[in-house]
């Protein structure tokens, strides 16, 4: 295939010898299947801002570090040169992640360095030696389902434990190896202790995958993993070794703001449908 202008640079510098074919191709970035020496790798090729279609950044930025003042400062003027540094400091987040996660055990691709803008990391492959199927393309028994829960369960704990919540785990970021799940795609992922969304998307993420999961062992849709996991991490008690029972007591007394919001929207949709009618009446009289 014809190499892609990204990865040229790569193989002049013998970091890569060879593009092999794409692999996928996403809302962040392109990912392709490369030759290092006898070694087949993957090369994950991030997308300009401006040919991105991923909306929410604003939300998944806060509590991210900046490598210096001048660059917080630009960053937050939105100059042409702080939105540079904006872009820079997103791909570095699944760099830094990667490294940092893979040191806590967290089962994610072996990353291999980081080069020109573009991520060297290891192909997950399946017993086949194949590339290996997202867990949402993946027929499962209720046993393994189980299993892969359980597995999942503790690599979002170790990402915890770490400080880190993946923030968009789903069934397609997922991949099914020959020695079980490996999770992916990091850009978005936030510091637990630094966003106020962190506990919002650590429940997303919990439940993405369970409701996947519980379509082939529905018991597991009676599980409250997550809730479970941020009280002991709030409450400083939770390890990497720490075992959950799925079990959790919810506080009643914990005002539902959520539903307050929704019965005042609700009331000011019904206040100005009847001003409307009102409004109506009046001119037909």
């Amino acid at each position: 295939m014809r190499t892609p202008a990204a990865l040229q640079a790569l193989i002049d510098d013998g970091v890569i010898d060879a593009v092999l074919r794409p692999l996928k191709s996403g809302k962040e970035a392109s990912v392709y299947v490369v030759r290092a020496g006898d070694e087949i790798r993957c090369a994950k090729v991030y997308k300009d801002m401006a040919q991105r279609s991923f909306q929410q950044r604003v939300q998944y930025q806060e509590g991210r570090k900046v490598r210096g003042s001048r660059e917080a400062r630009a960053i937050g003027k939105a100059t042409k040169y702080g939105r540079k540094q904006q872009e820079t400091a997103w791909k570095n987040t699944e760099v830094d992640a990667l490294y940092q996660l893979r040191d806590a055990g967290v089962r994610v691709p072996e990353p291999h360095g980081y080069v020109h803008g573009v991520l060297v990391m290891e192909l997950v492959a399946d017993a086949e030696g194949s590339s290996a199927p997202r867990l949402g393309e993946v027929a499962l028994s209720a046993a393994q389902a189980r299993d892969y829960h359980r597995f999942l369960v503790r690599q979002i704990l170790r990402m915890l434990c770490s400080g880190l919540v993946h923030g968009d785990l789903s069934p397609y970021n997922v991949l099914v190896g020959a020695d079980g799940p490996v999770v992916i795609d990091f850009p978005q992922v936030v510091s637990a202790a630094g966003n106020n969304a962190a506990r919002t998307m650590l429940l997303r993420d919990v439940n993405n995958i369970t409701a996947y999961l519980g379509t082939s062992a529905p018991e597991l849709l009676d599980t409250w993993y997550g809730e479970e996991m941020w009280a002991l991490f709030e409450a400083g008690e939770l390890h990497p070794d720490t075992e959950l029972t799925g079990h959790f007591e919810h506080d009643e007394s914990i005002p539902d703001i959520d539903g307050v919001r929704h019965a005042i929207n609700d009331a000011r949709e019904e206040a100005l449908i009847r001003q409307q009618g009102r409004e109506a009446a009046a001119e037909a009289d």
